[in-house]
């Protein structure tokens, strides 16, 4: 009888996590998102190539170059100082991206990207660095290139010779690339 009713229960246990609802739909992603990932590529590109070449170095001008983690590469020169008081980093920092392939896959089919991006971004402000400090930044560059996917499942993205204005406050980024409004929280 007891192994009866262990039989009846695990039935009735395995039946009711097979009918937890319906399956969600699958997220999409409209032309806004798209540019969002061409720019989210451009910052988290810029994001790495900065912790790859001067993260640890002294303060003052900085000019290094490294290889990209999928072929290209990456050169970063400018004026880097910091502020322990706050937990900030000051940069005025310019960004020369040749060919700087980068791949991205995140739970989050929105922060998915595989790009290879050319051109060249000036980025001023304060990186935070500790809970004291918000990152503000402004980004600005010509002749941006972008070539690969964004979300997943994978979109082709695509964009030449654009121009970039852009801001980030804390982890809200707004502005325009290629013409066209972004927004969108890191």
């Amino acid at each position: 009888m007891k192994r009866t009713s262990l039989v009846a229960l695990c039935v009735a246990l395995g039946a009711l996590s097979c009918s937890s609802g319906p399956t969600p739909e699958p997220q999409t992603c409209d032309e806004d998102c798209v540019h969002e990932g061409g720019f989210r590529a451009l910052r988290e590109t810029m994001k790495l190539v900065f912790n790859i070449t001067l993260q640890g170095n002294p303060v003052g001008e900085q000019d290094e170059t490294t290889p990209c983690p999928q072929g290209g590469s990456a050169r970063v020169f400018g004026n880097a100082t910091s502020n322990a008081d706050i937990g900030a980093t000051e940069v005025d920092l310019t960004f020369e991206l040749d060919g700087c392939a980068y791949l991205q896959r995140d739970d989050e089919p929105e922060e998915s990207y595989d790009t290879t991006i050319s051109g060249t971004v000036g980025e001023s402000g304060v990186l935070a660095v500790q809970p004291s400090a918000t990152t503000a930044l402004l980004f600005s560059g010509e002749h941006i290139s972008i070539e690969g996917t964004v979300f997943d499942p994978p979109i082709e993205y695509s964009v030449e010779e654009c121009a970039l204005e852009a801001g980030q406050n804390g982890n809200r980024i707004g502005g325009t690339l290629c013409g066209r409004e972004i927004a969108f929280e890191l």
